[in-house]
């Protein structure tokens, strides 16, 4: 009986911990749609989006370069959710207008576009980047890269409006700013890509021009569920944390809102997070492999890590310095 009782009890308790997750949940939903409707809607979508894409895979025994035909699909739905939600979510912290409204519907139909064309390749059992082995994979990539392009300019409007914005948190609103700028740059590292590789050179109708792969074709070995390459330099790294700056900026700037000196520290932490990302960069250009770094790479680890700490450290030191008295210094 007493068994029987305090089974209830879970049980009621379990039930009051998903109620209030749930409630939680919706007034965040509430409060990004308020926001901006249009990246919210799409943020939500993209979640469906992932579960069919998930349940896909499970069904669809099909292979892209290796891993499964689906596994692209859900890896751009995920993080597209992510940037509709953080970006809707910066939108509250900006004055509203029908100029900042417009740019949501912008980076949401832009983002939408993409990830269908992506889903729609790996139905059809093809690549949807830098395909061109026939007109219309040349077509789709083509109207990718406008949507691409859309969207760079699109967060560039968000930055300048983050910018021209007074903010009544100070280091919050240089948070947000200089997310929004490594993310900007982070973007545009994606241009990389599209370079023709010397290998592609040779052929004047190669059916793939760009590779996100540095050394060797794409498809390669690759890490567990991202897919970075294991043996070559992979672009996509540096790319991926250039977009996350959008992120992890705030959410450092959350963790260190107690900390003397918040603009500083999130100034070094932005200068800090953007050398790594070209490290990573230049890692990347040189063909080797995050899995396998070089000494060139290490050492060049090793200084950014020296010096990201002793700027922190420095940021901390009391200022300006307690001054001695004279009785202390005739000691």
């Amino acid at each position: 009986m007493i068994v029987f009782c305090h089974a209830i009890i879970l049980a009621e308790n379990v039930d009051i911990v998903y109620l209030y997750v749930d409630n939680v949940y919706m007034r965040l939903v509430q409060k990004l749609w308020k926001q901006s409707s249009d990246l919210t809607a799409t943020a939500l979508l993209m979640l469906a989006a992932l579960v069919a894409s998930l349940a896909t895979m499970a069904l669809d025994p099909r292979t892209i370069g290796g891993v499964s035909a689906w596994l692209k699909p859900a890896k751009f739905a995920i993080s597209t959710a992510i940037f509709c939600a953080t970006m809707a979510w910066i939108f509250g912290y900006l004055q509203p207008s029908r100029r900042l409204k417009l740019v949501g519907r912008i980076l949401s139909a832009a983002l939408t576009l993409e990830v269908l064309i992506i889903f729609v390749q790996a139905a059809r059992g093809t690549t949807s980047h830098f395909n061109f082995s026939t007109p219309l994979s040349g077509a789709l990539f083509g109207i990718m890269g406008v949507g691409i392009l859309t969207l760079w300019v699109a967060t560039i409007a968000v930055f300048i409006a983050a910018m021209r914005h007074k903010f009544q948190d100070g280091p919050w609103g240089w948070a947000l700013r200089l997310g929004l700028l490594i993310t900007v740059i982070g973007s545009a590292a994606g241009g990389l890509m599209l370079r023709t590789t010397p290998a592609q050179a040779g052929y004047h109708q190669t059916p793939i021009r760009g590779a996100h792969t540095v050394g060797a074709p794409d498809g390669g070995p690759g890490l567990p569920v991202v897919d970075w390459s294991t043996e070559h330099g992979d672009l996509r790294i540096p790319h991926f944390l250039g977009l996350h700056a959008l992120q992890a900026i705030p959410l450092f700037a959350w963790l260190v809102r107690k900390r003397r000196r918040q603009t500083t520290l999130i100034g070094i932490a932005a200068a800090s997070y953007f050398s790594f990302v070209a490290v990573l960069a230049w890692q990347a250009l040189r063909g080797e492999s995050v899995a396998h770094p070089g000494s060139e790479t290490l050492a060049a680890l090793a200084v950014w890590f020296a010096v990201s700490a002793g700027a922190f450290a420095w940021s901390q030191l009391p200022y300006p310095a307690p001054r001695l008295h004279h009785s202390e210094l005739s000691l």
